[in-house]
Parts: structure tokens; C-alpha cells; sequence
């Protein structure tokens, strides 16, 4: 019954493309057991597979046709930027066995961090503190702090100097 009142409410509020108070989506979120931390920013067209394996903390932004495909915990930090169209998923499946069993596995976004424009993080990765994963890259592998990653699969290309 939970997940069939989360579709409902999260087509009508979250995946939708008109433009709720995101005070009233984050108020949604919470309610099905989202951790929703304050001043978070969630775009129109978002899909969040269950809001229940979520954790946003403090000032994050979550960007238009954003897919939180977390069927396993998925942490946002605080101060994080999950750009428009970007795919951060925590599923996969065995391709050794016949039957491709269902593998979970979490996905962390440490605070400070950004991952780009339709880029993808694959399940298990850890994008460290202030790291980026650019605009369509895939990130196979965790992400160091402090580093820029690029590329299919994205590979560090240098360090990120934050200026004060």
C-alpha cells in the first residue's frame, strides 16, 4: 500500500513538471521517510524510485529530470549539486548467472559534491567531499575528494581548488 501511495503522490508532486512549492515536495518526501535536510532544492520532473532509502542533507540541489533510482539507501551531503538529468542508480543485476539476480548497493554523495548534467553513478560508489563528476561522464568507480572525474568510464583529470 506505501509504495502505491508513493507512486500516486510522487507523480502528482515530484515527477510532475509543474512547479510545487518545494516546500510542499520536501513536506511529501518526509512524510514517506525521506531525511530532507533545509534550504534542499528539488526541480520539476524528479523521479525518486522510494523516498524512504533517501538522505538529503542541508542546501543540496536536485535538478530537473533527475532519476534517484535508489532501491537501496542513496546519502546526499550537504551543499551538493546532482545536475538536470543526471542517473544515480543502486541497482544491478548478476550477468554471471542465468537467472541476473537483483545486486543493491548504496550510493553516497559526500558533502560539497557535484555531479554533473546527465551524468551517471553507478550502485556502491562513494563520490567524495567536493569531488565532480562532469556533464554525461559515468562514474564507475568511487570518486576521491577534491578531484574532477571525466569520461565513460570517468577517470580523475585533475583536482578541484575551491576558491574562498
Amino acid at each position: 500500500m506505501k509504495r502505491v501511495l508513493w507512486t500516486i503522490a510522487g507523480i502528482i508532486f515530484i515527477q510532475n513538471s509543474l512547479p510545487w512549492p518545494v516546500i510542499l515536495k520536501c513536506l511529501i518526501l518526509r512524510c514517506f521517510g525521506a531525511k530532507i535536510g533545509r534550504g534542499v532544492i528539488i526541480k520539476p520532473s524528479v523521479n525518486i524510485k522510494y523516498p524512504w532509502f533517501l538522505k538529503v542533507g542541508d542546501h543540496s540541489w536536485i535538478g530537473e529530470g533527475v532519476w534517484i533510482d535508489n532501491l537501496a539507501e542513496v546519502v546526499i551531503g550537504s551543499n551538493v549539486c546532482v545536475s538536470q538529468g543526471a542517473y544515480i542508480f543502486t541497482g544491478n543485476h548478476d550477468y554471471k548467472k542465468e537467472t541476473f539476480d537483483l545486486m543493491v548497493k548504496p550510493v553516497i554523495l559526500e558533502d560539497g559534491s557535484w555531479v554533473g548534467a546527465r551524468a551517471v553513478v553507478c550502485p556502491g560508489l562513494t563520490v567524495g567531499s567536493h569531488s565532480v563528476i562532469t556533464a554525461g561522464s559515468i562514474a564507475t568507480k568511487d570518486a576521491e575528494a577534491y578531484k574532477i572525474y571525466r569520461g565513460n568510464p570517468a577517470e580523475e583529470v585533475r583536482e578541484r581548488h575551491i576558491e574562498g
